[in-house]
């Protein structure tokens, strides 16, 4: 029996989360959660794609207005993966899909009875979502909090978070105790290894995860899986991956759904390798460069600049250059206390790792990589040349 749907464009809070506990045991409409400051021309671009039966906001519950599509009996939430600009791609999960991915959580963790999850994620994005999934499969309240606040996260008393690397910094930066949580989920971006290694050094258990909506969040933990979770790299160097967590399809989009797919295998666009059993994850397929007639892996770049002692991050895009077609563009943030690294410097450096063509070409030294509300790095922004 098919179930209604409706968008929530509420708050991380109590309301949002009794949506989704009613979503989860089926005695609610399944939810699409969307960020209440969400531009009116995306809302309704969002609104369209989705066609949900009604709208929840702060000020009530009010029928869409549109045309209204039922979702699957067992699709409990939906979550825009874009939307800002053209069709929205909208991943659905299911009930079970996200109760085992938060339960394989738990037992990755050693989440003990009665122990609380802190979600100061959007809860527009699976990652936010995700967090109040496990606090409800453990049998806990979850602590939530609508903004990052580095100073009230660290007061929160919460054994459990999950965090992207800015976040994770400025927490250090604050002299937070991180000690005090039982495990810090670390996901988002790539984590640059002198912040791992640092707040490993103050007594941080940090897990570095990978996945994405279409896996009900992270699924695979410091490159293990999760129960019951297999990652694969095929010919093409695409991560495949497969088992419970996987999304049931693209929201009125077949030909997606079809294309996503690979027998019984997600195809992701992240290439990766597997080194004694662990899936190391080496960048987006749309961020290899193509400099000069070699391409190169723009994760790669940036893992290997974010090791230099003068660098407290870094990300690698590719930028239109008349001679090289793209040229390797390292945007950096410098290290607190050191002088700011110098491009010839850089490419020596990487030079000495990686291939000549991998060596950056242009560096451009900010205070702090964009980000887009998932955490992830802006690359379309700084795809573009700083004026």
């Amino acid at each position: 029996m098919d179930r209604r749907l409706h968008a929530l464009v509420l708050p991380p809070g109590p309301r949002l989360f009794a949506a989704l506990a009613a979503a989860l045991d089926g005695t609610g409409p399944a939810i699409c959660p969307i960020a209440p400051g969400t531009p009116p021309p995306a809302l309704a671009a969002l609104l369209d794609a989705l066609a949900p039966h009604a709208v929840e906001t702060e000020d009530g519950v009010r029928p869409h207005g549109g045309p209204a599509e039922p979702v699957a009996a067992g699709t409990a939430v939906l979550i825009a993966t874009s939307g800002s600009t053209g069709t929205p791609k909208i991943v659905e999960l299911g009930a079970a899909a996200l109760r085992h991915s938060a339960a394989a959580t738990l037992d990755r963790v050693g989440a003990g009875t009665g122990e609380r999850w802190l979600c100061c994620l959007p809860t527009s994005h699976i990652a936010g979502i995700q967090v109040l999934v496990r606090a409800l499969v453990g049998g806990t309240e979850p602590v939530i909090q609508p903004r990052f606040d580095a100073g009230a996260v660290a007061a929160a008393g919460a054994a459990h978070i999950s965090l992207v690397p800015t976040q994770l910094r400025r927490l250090l930066d604050g002299g937070a105790d991180l000690a005090g949580f039982r495990s810090i989920l670390l996901g988002g971006a790539a984590a640059p290894p002198d912040l791992l290694a640092e707040a490993r050094r103050r007594g941080a258990r940090v897990l570095t995860t990978y996945g994405m909506s279409e896996t009900c969040g992270g699924c695979v933990y410091d490159g293990v899986p999760l129960d019951g979770v297999r990652a694969e790299v095929g010919g093409d160097g695409r991560i495949r991956l497969s088992g419970p967590v996987l999304f049931t399809g693209y929201r009125r989009r077949p030909d997606l759904t079809a294309a996503a797919r690979d027998g019984d295998r997600f195809v992701t666009q992240d290439l990766g390798v597997l080194e004694d059993g662990r899936l190391r994850v080496r960048g987006r397929v749309d961020d290899v460069i193509n400099t000069g007639g070699e391409k190169v892996v723009a994760g790669e770049v940036a893992a290997v600049l974010a090791a230099h002692p003068g660098v407290a991050d870094a990300v690698v895009v590719g930028r239109p250059d008349p001679e090289w077609g793209e040229r390797v563009t390292a945007v950096v943030v410098p290290a607190p206390g050191a002088a700011a690294p110098a491009l010839d410097a850089l490419r020596a450096w990487v030079r000495a790792r990686m291939p000549a063509a991998a060596a950056p070409r242009e560096l451009e030294l900010v205070d702090a990589v964009p980000l887009l509300p998932s955490g992830k790095p802006d690359r379309e922004r700084l795809r573009h040349a700083r004026r």
